[in-house]
């Protein structure tokens, strides 16, 4: 009768640390989630974009050399 007993606490006990085990894994990955680096608000991002736009329109002769110093300066600033 002892001998069953401890069996079931020992099952309990494995189910208990399996549940725990799975909770802590969650944990972990939704905490990578939320610190992962986003490339969508990353400032390196926008301004390369910006820049690259910035040299398209100076390449289609939308702007003018002078224009196209004066807003690269004004990107390079933020």
């Amino acid at each position: 009768m002892m001998n069953g007993g401890s069996g079931m606490m020992s099952g309990g006990m494995v189910g208990f640390g399996f549940i725990v085990l799975i909770l802590l894994v969650l944990i972990v990955l939704v905490l990578v989630w939320m610190f992962r680096p986003s490339t969508k608000h990353s400032s390196r991002t926008k301004s390369g974009t910006a820049l690259e736009r910035l040299d398209q329109r100076l390449a289609n002769g939308e702007i003018s050399e002078e224009e196209y110093d004066r807003l690269k300066r004004k990107i390079n600033d933020h």
